[in-house]
């Protein structure tokens, strides 16, 4: 049911797309037909002018009357000229409305539905309801920078001094991150894929869960995993941050040559990608779960939790196509005056969309 109804929206849809390109069409032969008689009285306005200036010469004695009317007649050529190529020109365009609906001779009326990778072009996935008499786009003949949309998740602890991260108070399968941004690439070298440059903005939120019953307290001096009292259901701590990462890409790429232009594809490519990021932490909070004996309780604590608020590392990823292995590795504190230094790091899967 659900298929009828929306293949029936589809071609309503569709025809009053087609029943306003016909009054569009109608109303471009108006103008033209409008635009018509003006080119005509326009010329003749010049002219008029232009007769009106001989006549002023031959008054205050600049030219003869021979001369003068040897310019009018010139004027008069000149003008019915205009008027005849200027009224051809506008002809053929109503010809074209007329056939078309479109005075674009490169313009088309569409409707389709189109989905797929298109390997002629750097975007893939492209999909879409198309019904318009626009002309066909241009390609540039060398794009050097193409924007990607960027996604990762996986895997977020911390490193902290003096512990490895089998002692880390943090559970290991419990605490993640995802990452989401905009990222454009531009090739460093004119002749040569083998080199990108990357930058862009992401959003990065990175998740710790505490280990035996605890939840973050800032006491003023710093911040401490403390004993809750009661039986924890969840303990999850989450910092949010904006960032901008720069990377160095290398890696295979297919060129692909047409007529006007040229395109690199890394879709089937392996890449790496060395760089890091910057940026600020947005926020910081708790959620904390549990039951306090008549009822099951949820909690949202926002807070300073005296996290850095200054955010920079590094960060690589190893992949092939769109997917990738990627790692980051914060090199601020995650909490400013702690005693003991505590650096999140994460690992996980990066997608890399067209």
């Amino acid at each position: 049911m659900k298929i009828v109804t929306i293949s029936i929206a589809v071609v309503l849809w569709a025809l009053a797309c087609s029943f306003s390109i016909a009054q569009e069409a109608l109303t471009k032969l108006e103008i033209l037909e409008k635009s018509r008689t003006e080119v005509v009285n326009q010329e003749k306005e010049a002219l008029k002018e232009e007769v009106e200036n001989i006549n002023k010469q031959v008054e205050k004695g600049i030219i003869t009357v021979e001369e003068a009317a040897n310019k009018k007649q010139l004027a008069a050529e000149k003008r019915a000229l205009n008027i005849e190529n200027k009224v051809a020109i506008i002809d053929n365009k109503i010809e074209l409305v007329k056939r078309n609906g479109t005075a674009n001779e490169k313009g088309k009326n569409i409707f389709s539905i189109q989905f797929g990778d298109n390997e002629d072009d750097e975007s893939t996935g492209e999909w879409g309801l198309y019904f318009s008499d626009k002309p066909e786009h241009k390609r540039k003949y060398d794009r050097r920078t193409s924007s990607q949309l960027v996604f990762s998740f996986g895997l977020n602890n911390a490193i902290i001094d003096g512990q490895s991260l089998s002692d880390s108070p943090y559970k290991i399968g419990g605490s993640r991150y995802a990452e989401l941004g905009l990222a454009w690439t531009t090739r460093v070298f004119k002749e040569s894929n083998f080199l990108r440059f990357r930058y862009g903005v992401s959003f990065q939120f990175n998740g710790l869960k505490a280990t035996d019953n605890r939840y973050f307290v800032d006491t003023g001096a710093q911040t401490e995993l403390q004993d809750f009292g009661l039986d924890l259901d969840k303990s999850k701590f989450r910092m949010d941050n904006v960032v901008v990462p720069v990377h160095f890409e290398i890696g295979g790429s297919r060129k692909i040559e047409k007529e006007d232009y040229f395109r690199y594809n890394t879709n089937k490519s392996f890449k790496l990608g060395v760089g890091g990021y910057a940026g600020l932490n947005m926020s910081a909070r708790q959620k904390l779960k549990f039951d306090n004996g008549d009822e099951k309780v949820k909690q949202k604590l926002k807070a300073g939790y005296n996290t850095n608020n200054f955010i920079y590392g590094l960060s690589a990823y190893v992949g092939y196509g769109d997917i990738s292995l990627y790692a980051k590795y914060d090199l601020n504190t995650i909490f400013k005056d702690n005693t003991i230094d505590q650096r999140n790091v994460s690992l996980g899967v990066r997608w890399d969309w067209d």
